[in-house]
């Protein structure tokens, strides 16, 4: 390195430890005797453009530390996506504080934003050394086991249907709750980790990997009332028709889409009053009431998974490594070793960017609308320690008297 200086940035939806990642970065470059300032850039790539910079080698490590226990994004972040133009702006402004490395902490769009700006570096002679460290609630990067962010909103989504099913099981009804998912059902299945007893919801999943018919809803909602007495679902938001669009952008009047081409599926409640007001309509049903999890899942201060939150901080330091030992861009990816443990390694950007993974069929029951013990022990051990517990009374009968 020749003048020693680095970058940082957010992009994409926050989690509740992306600021590990960040912290990892930071602290771990601070280690090496090369490096003269680490630089954060407020907003991803947008701050980079606008010369929104902050000097994060001037940040104790005290502070660092509790800013890494905080949920949400601490440099803001950015859904833009460059294009040649864009990168040009982003070189002029690199280049001017000479920065020779560029860390980008994110999930799939994210990934094509490294991979973009790295070809465009390539291309322009930019000496920059492009690190992806991966971040999603949505658990939909290819080439890891799982992404930082999806264990702790995996943990949050497990015990919120666990105390959903509670309610329901006190005034029985009808309950469906709208999870997170556009493409890939992870966090809508983890839902399954919040069941303790044989009859405890969800007792429907869906999820954006089987074709959703609006038909066969209604009737294994009606078969679920008519064998428990009520009903809990858990619904992905990213749930499709067999043209493969999305039943929540069917419904919407107007359609609205990020610099990445995304239908928005988040932040409307429209999905779970359509199908609640249909179970109300077609099957009788007097009690039905419906939730949107919306943002609540991503960056819920009170439910972060120790797991994720070490991990987070681990790819984070692994990332500077690899740029400081390393000869090539790319994307730190985990890797699951034994039982459970984990290794890191550095994926070329192409095997990451612009792909998304979704839930391998072993993990999805043969009737769609469960998971398998397969997927709750992939997912058990991501969810941490002090996982809270629901109990029941064991009613002894009291005889009647009155014969009425």
């Amino acid at each position: 390195m020749a003048s020693g200086k680095i970058l940082v940035a957010q992009g994409g939806g926050p989690t509740a430890v992306i600021n590990q990642s960040l912290a990892g970065v930071v602290l771990e470059a601070r280690r090496f005797r090369d490096v003269t300032r680490v630089y954060g850039a407020m907003h991803g790539v947008r701050g980079i453009v606008n010369e929104e910079l902050v000097d994060l080698t001037r940040e104790t490590s005290q502070n660092l530390e509790l800013v890494a226990a905080t949920p949400s994004s601490a440099l803001g972040s950015t859904r833009d996506k460059p294009d040649a133009a864009y990168c040009a702006e982003i070189f002029k402004v690199l280049c001017a504080h000479q920065i020779e490395q560029f860390y980008y902490i994110g999930g799939n769009d994210s990934s094509d934003t490294v991979r973009i700006v790295s070809e465009q570096a390539q291309a322009a002679n930019y000496a920059l050394r492009c690190i992806h460290i991966p971040k999603t609630i949505d658990n939909d990067l290819v080439g890891s086991d799982h992404t930082p962010g999806f264990p702790s909103a995996a943990r949050f989504v497990a015990q919120a249907f666990a105390g959903a099913n509670l309610d329901n099981a006190a005034l029985p009804g009808v309950y469906v709750g709208v999870v997170m998912g556009r493409h890939a059902g992870f966090l809508t299945a983890a839902s399954a980790l919040g069941k303790k007893f044989p009859d405890d919801g969800p007792h429907l999943i869906y999820l954006p990997e089987r074709v959703f018919s609006l038909e066969q809803f209604l009737a294994d909602v009606k078969a679920t009332y008519a064998r428990y007495g009520r009903c809990v679902i858990a619904v992905s938001e990213g749930i499709h028709d067999a043209s493969g669009e999305a039943i929540a952008s069917l419904l919407a009047k107007e359609v609205e889409r990020d610099a990445h081409g995304n239908v928005q599926l988040s932040g409307t409640g429209a999905l779970a009053d359509l199908l609640c007001d249909e179970i109300k309509a077609r099957l009788g049903i007097k009690r039905v009431r419906g939730d949107t999890f919306g943002y609540l899942q991503r960056s819920f201060i009170g439910c972060v998974s120790d797991v994720d939150q070490r991990e987070a901080r681990e790819v984070g330091e692994k990332a500077v490594q690899f740029a400081m030992w390393g000869e090539r861009d790319g994307s730190v990816a985990i890797k699951r070793t034994g039982f459970y443990s984990v290794d890191y390694e550095l994926l070329p950007l192409s095997a990451v960017a612009g792909k998304t993974r979704v839930m391998e069929d072993e993990f999805i029951s043969a009737s769609g609308t469960d998971v398998t013990d397969a997927f709750r022990m992939y997912l058990r051990p991501l969810l941490g320690s002090g996982m809270p517990d629901a109990f029941r009374l064991r009613p002894a009968p009291v005889e009647k008297i009155l014969k009425r």
